[in-house]
């Protein structure tokens, strides 16, 4: 690790000594805005203290001394207990009352070269590391009026000193302050920069997630402050989806495995529910949810539907999983009204409800490996446009005898008819 790159990390464990791995980010800026503040101000007062020390002024060059022993001391307690609120009120205090005392010591505003400018740095810098600015702002505006009040007292019992002293202390104290602040300003607004940067990104993240979730126009409902959302849509079309021998599937591979597959398998439906413009609604266990309709308009989700149920078949058909045999679903289909909704606060979902719903479940539940099952609704929607074979009546759980279908491929040859087709199958 290069030099630069060492004193990188030091200056970052400094900067970090006060704070805490459960501090927000804005506490983690006020803490280490607070600590740079700290650490820059002390070695820069010393040497003010060398300075009066060297004019003669004992309390003048003992007061900068005590603010950078005080600061050191409260730095360590800081570093040690990662409470920092004793540690602030001590040092605005002391930006605010020390800077007046040398310039009352030292005698006054010329002849303390304005060093009480120092104390400026209280309201400006209390809000950088969160406190209030307000009451700093007044205690320096009280403490300069005193000390124009006072000014000529003071300066007539002053020991007077050479101009090109009084000079070079203004210059110093301009400057002081100005660096300071400057420094302190500059670190404060780049670690809120990083810190809306950090904040974006994690509302891109969340935003992504959520919409990963909920449909992109609930999302922003939901973003826009609706409590209740619950809607009654008139004819959607749903596809469930069903892994066969998922159980024995569970007891032939290691748990990781079996997600591993799964999530193989489900991630491709996404990408083909993103293809054919449909919503993802659900998956619970190895049952896949997807529904056209959602989106307005849409006259021909149950088409897209069916493409993607077709879709969905010769994927599953075409792939091959290490160790694992040939998978096969069940597929059901169904179209036409429900109620759609989020439930729940926390762990929230969004989805539908109605006979719709239940009908296409059964679809699928009553059906076939590798087959997709539809209604006669559907054979309707479809006919002339698909390959539907005829499946009879039979008995659903829960709605008694239905007339169903299997779809077996899309777009049927110009001149042929649905019975034709079926013979042929």
């Amino acid at each position: 690790m290069g030099l630069t790159a060492r004193m990188s990390g030091i200056f970052d464990r400094f900067l970090n000594l006060g704070s805490s791995p459960n501090d927000t980010e804005q506490e983690r800026a006020y803490k280490s805005t607070h600590v740079l503040m700290s650490g820059v101000t002390a070695p820069v007062v010393s040497l003010w203290s060398v300075f009066y020390g060297v004019l003669g002024l004992g309390l003048a060059a003992a007061i900068p001394l005590v603010y950078a022993s005080l600061t050191v001391i409260g730095l360590v307690v800081v570093a040690r207990t990662k409470e920092i609120a004793a540690f602030r009120r001590s040092q605005l205090s002391m930006w605010l009352l020390l800077p007046f005392l040398l310039q009352w010591s030292v005698g006054g505003f010329v002849n303390a070269s304005g060093v009480a400018m120092w104390a400026i740095g209280a309201p400006l810098l209390a809000s950088l590391i969160g406190a209030v600015p307000g009451p700093w702002f007044l205690g320096f505006a009280g403490l300069s009026i005193f000390s124009g009040v006072v000014d000529n007292r003071l300066a007539a019992g002053a020991a007077a000193l050479p101009t090109s002293v009084i000079v070079t202390l203004f210059v110093l104290n301009f400057l002081g302050v100005a660096f300071v602040i400057y420094v302190c300003l500059r670190y404060f607004i780049g670690e809120r920069e990083r810190t809306r940067t950090a904040l974006e990104e994690e509302r891109q993240k969340s935003e992504h997630l959520l919409l990963n979730i909920l449909p992109e126009r609930i999302a922003e409902r939901l973003k826009g402050g609706e409590d209740v959302i619950a809607d009654r849509i008139s004819d959607v079309t749903i596809l469930f989806a069903d892994l066969v021998g998922s159980t024995a599937l569970s007891e032939q591979l290691s748990a990781e495995r079996l997600v591993e597959v799964l999530n193989d398998v489900f991630t491709s439906f996404d990408d083909l529910s993103d293809a054919f413009g449909l919503e993802k609604i659900k998956v619970i266990g190895d049952a896949y949810m997807v529904v056209g309709g959602l989106r307005a308009p849409d006259h021909d989700h149950t088409a897209r539907v069916a493409d993607m149920a077709l879709a969905m078949r010769d994927a599953l058909s075409e792939a091959r999983f290490d160790g694992v045999g040939e998978l096969q679903m069940r597929f059901g289909i169904h179209a036409g009204p429900v109620i759609a909704g989020v439930i729940g606060r926390r762990k929230f979902s969004y989805d539908l409800y109605g006979d719709t719903v239940n009908t296409a479940a059964r679809m699928e539940s009553h059906g076939l490996a590798g087959e997709i099952q539809v209604t006669e609704e559907i054979f309707n929607r479809l006919d002339r446009r698909y390959v539907l074979e005829p499946c009879g009546t039979i008995e659903v759980k829960g709605k008694g005898p239905m007339v169903t279908y299997l779809l077996r491929s899309a777009h049927l040859p110009i001149g042929d008819s649905i019975g034709e087709t079926s013979e042929m199958s």
